[in-house]
């Protein structure tokens, strides 16, 4: 199989000749650009560059030597955009690695050693504290009272950080004719490689609530003042179905995966009742994936942290075909019974290894081991794409990085650098 035969037939839950791999394709499911400076130096890499694509998470490309070496099937469509060297200039991590930003990107350094991230107006967007690895939001527009109508949404949103320092290809979106070389980029990137392609569109609603009125008031909102929640998001479904009819025309015959985003659950179980999901979010999503099932072609993937067992029956039936990142160190997302309950209904794309404990601080051995057992649980019958849950963060050794890509080779039987013609 070549890679992107692998990927879809996991989706359409035919076991493939191989496991499929994900490294980077999303912001969650990629590495931290010290941990991948790091991992590049260790295994003797010269020449190219690390460059942070996500800027808010530090996130690094990967490159293609990482793609090969670790028999990655999947790349981001948002890969083929900032790809000349004026694109970039070159930075310091808080780690002390040498990285590139975006051109556009110029945070502020402050005396106490943090960073800060500025709207073109003046206004605080983020900060990253002194030794940190990535940036928090710090302007909640709506924090303090709801507007009284939608007129200034737009504006509203693009002083959230995950807006306004938003990863490519949507850093690019307001130059003339992004849409069409978007489209143009797919084509060319669809006939050079074999790798399943994802687009990450966002799309998120429960989550932009938790953006724009900071997310203690707005879990309050939901429970005391449903039709304003409703309210915004019905504006939000707006602008996300007016992108999507955007993607769909452009993309939905070239591109693979259309990655969407909303975390729901907490460690211990969702943010809210099943019953409230089903009756103000679920309708929503599933209109969104009914609309990428109606025009195109690609296979709709929900990115969802924390425990959300109690939700898959419905986000199932909303509509979503993937569910990543498998927080399986959460209450109820244990690997076996959700292979058990839901691995004929849904694909899990990640849950290869603990990234809380086992990647971060084990052995090498160690790692090898959970991927394996993960890998065992997982893979029977299609249905997996093997990732870690969540991005490899700057903590993780080297030496752990290359065990844990090692032992999915060692389960493909030795194939990962084998996998199809790059």
């Amino acid at each position: 199989m070549t890679s992107r035969e692998r990927v879809l037939s996991a989706i359409a839950h035919r076991e493939p000749d191989l496991v499929p791999v994900d490294l980077g394709s999303t912001p969650s499911s990629g590495i931290s650009a010290t941990a991948y400076a790091r991992t590049k130096r260790h295994l003797g890499i010269e020449g190219g560059a690390v460059r942070v694509y996500d800027v808010v998470q530090q996130l690094a490309q990967p490159e293609d030597w990482a793609l090969d070496r670790f028999g990655v099937d999947v790349v981001d469509l948002g890969r083929t955009f900032n790809t000349r060297d004026a694109d970039w200039y070159d930075i310091s991590l808080p780690s002390g690695e040498s990285a590139q930003y975006p051109a556009w990107f110029r945070p502020r350094a402050m005396p106490d050693g943090s960073w800060n991230a500025y709207h073109r107006d003046g206004t605080l967007i983020a900060r990253m504290p002194a030794g940190a690895a990535f940036y928090d939001e710090t302007c909640f527009p709506y924090m303090d009272d709801w507007p009284a109508d939608w007129s200034g949404l737009d504006e509203a949103m693009g002083k959230v950080l995950w807006s306004a320092l938003v990863h490519s290809p949507w850093d690019n979106a307001s130059r003339p004719g992004f849409w069409d070389e978007m489209r143009g980029n797919a084509q060319r990137l669809r006939a050079e490689s074999d790798r399943a392609i994802m687009v990450v569109v966002g799309c998120n609603l429960f989550e932009w609530g938790t953006f724009l009125r900071r997310i203690d008031n707005f879990l309050v909102d939901i429970m005391l003042e449903p039709e304003k929640v409703e309210s915004l998001i019905d504006a939000l479904m707006e602008r996300h179905l007016a992108t999507l009819e955007k993607v769909c025309t452009h993309l939905g015959d070239l591109v693979d995966i259309v990655r969407f985003g909303d975390d729901l659950g907490t460690d211990q179980g969702p943010f809210m009742r099943p019953d409230l999901y089903r009756s103000i979010f679920k309708p929503r999503h599933k209109a969104l994936c009914d609309y990428v099932h109606d025009h195109s072609s690609m296979h709709t993937f929900l990115h969802s942290c924390g425990s959300i067992d109690l939700l898959l029956p419905d986000l199932i039936d909303a509509g979503f075909e993937i569910i990543n990142p498998v927080q399986t160190n959460a209450r109820g997302m244990e690997p076996e019974r959700l292979k058990r309950e839901f691995g004929a209904d849904v694909v899990f794309w990640g849950g290869g290894i603990d990234t809380r404990v086992v990647l971060n601080n084990g052995s090498p051995a160690e790692v090898r081991s959970q991927a394996l057992e993960r890998l065992e649980v997982f893979s029977a019958g299609g249905g997996f794409v093997f990732n870690t849950v969540h991005n490899i963060l700057p903590d993780v050794p080297p030496e752990n990085v290359v065990a844990l890509f090692d032992a999915v080779a060692e389960f493909n039987g030795g194939a990962a650098g084998n996998k199809g013609q790059r």
